[in-house]
């Protein structure tokens, strides 16, 4: 076989007009090989031919079970299979036939009619964010957005709890003025997880009349579009910024999605703005009634006269201590109620394990606490009688009983 500069020169001479039987005379090479390096189109190369290795003999049991188990680990296959050689050339092989064993999952073209359905997801911002207490937490950031018009919603919320996922939601869903008939989520704990729905999360479908679709494993591409904005906002909204606190950062965020939803979507060669009317038309209108979301308790307020939001305590009007509170939390604010009266109203904080206290409480509490501990008035000296009374109501001395 000639070299790589060998078959070079050959066709550079060749083009020059140089004869084959002087280019074989001048290499000392036969005329044959002249013309196979003039007419082939790639340069030549070294193939051996394969054949038989140490893999070889083991080939056919892991293809049995591979077919049996395609994720089946490299290192167990080594096992079963009795492998004693090099760990590295074992898994080579197995990698070369994993995907011959695998089943094919064909994805289709995904065509999202106006209204239909709406993406859910949740995106974690890299990038910590100041608490009240002074330290940072990555915390997560809501974000819904119909797959008709790529209209993007989105708000941080303090946990990934049932409640706060609700209350997300529907704050959201408000924005767009109209329900998607569809809302898909992936195998989110806080929403559910295969045929099981977390608690709440089914009267709050039903309040809306929409239908919750929970997106099996493995399935990226029914919730692409809302992914693909995840990775957008990292590469477009963070670079350059810095945040005070959960609110700026829900303050500058819906800022810059307004810019960003009136930006031409190459997918679609519209704005989401522009198609979002189109979209809403298609979806179901807000529910008349008002939806009881969020944080609720109701309990007996204890001497210590603190109720429990997550992991906060919040101080209560000690004058309800041993009667009956609602306690009830949403977004921003927990408030405590005794027969329909507020006894408590707090900024709820996105910080973990502290104590809330107002002052108020605070010094009432002090007073009640003096007022338990004076001693009671002794009874007057008008609760006595004389006991010529007594003599008279049983007839010993005459006159009747004053």
């Amino acid at each position: 076989m000639i070299t790589l500069e060998d078959w070079a020169l050959i066709r550079r001479l060749a083009a020059e007009g140089v004869p084959k039987a002087r280019i074989a005379e001048r290499l000392g090479i036969s005329r044959t090989t002249v013309i196979k390096a003039v007419n082939s189109d790639s340069p030549p190369r070294y193939e051996r031919t394969p054949g038989p290795t140490s893999f070889t003999v083991f080939e056919p049991r892991v293809r049995e079970l591979l077919a049996e188990t395609p994720d089946m680990p490299a290192t167990v296959l080594a096992e079963r299979v009795g492998w004693t050689g090099s760990i590295r050339w074992f898994r080579d092989n197995v990698k070369r036939l994993r995907p011959e064993q695998r089943r094919i999952d064909p994805a289709d073209r995904l065509v999202w009619e106006p209204g239909d359905a709406a993406q859910c997801d949740l995106w974690f911002p890299p990038r910590k964010i100041p608490l009240e207490d002074g330290t940072s937490k990555l915390l997560p950031v809501l974000v819904i957005t119909p797959a008709h018009s790529r209209f993007v919603t989105g708000r941080m919320i303090p946990t990934r709890k049932t409640e706060d996922l609700l209350l997300g939601s529907w704050e959201l869903i408000q924005q767009l003025g109209r329900v998607p008939r569809r809302l898909l989520w992936d195998n989110e704990p806080g929403i559910g997880r295969g045929q099981r729905h977390a608690d709440g999360v089914a009267a709050f479908m039903g309040t809306l009349a929409t239908k919750l679709v929970l997106l099996p494993p493995r399935d990226p591409e029914s919730k692409g579009v809302v992914e693909r904005r995840n990775g957008w906002f990292e590469t477009s909204f963070m670079p350059g910024r810095s945040f005070t606190s959960p609110a700026d950062f829900n303050i500058q965020f819906t800022d810059w999605l307004g810019r960003a939803n009136a930006r031409v979507v190459r997918t679609t060669g519209a704005a989401p703005v522009d198609r979002l009317d189109a979209d809403r038309a298609g979806m179901l209108p807000l529910p008349p009634i008002p939806l009881h979301l969020g944080w609720r308790n109701r309990l007996r307020l204890g001497r210590d006269y603190y109720v429990r939001i997550d992991t906060n305590d919040y101080s209560v009007d000690p004058h309800v201590i041993g009667r009956i509170v609602d306690v009830t939390a949403d977004l921003d604010r927990v408030r405590v109620r005794c027969d329909g009266r507020i006894v408590a109203d707090h900024p709820r904080l996105w910080a973990r394990g502290r104590v809330v206290t107002d002052p108020a409480h605070v010094e009432m509490a002090a007073v009640l606490r003096r007022e338990f501990q004076q001693p009671r008035a002794a009874v007057g000296d008008d609760l006595s009688r004389d006991l010529a009374d007594y003599d008279r109501a049983f007839g010993i001395i005459d006159g009747g009983l004053s």
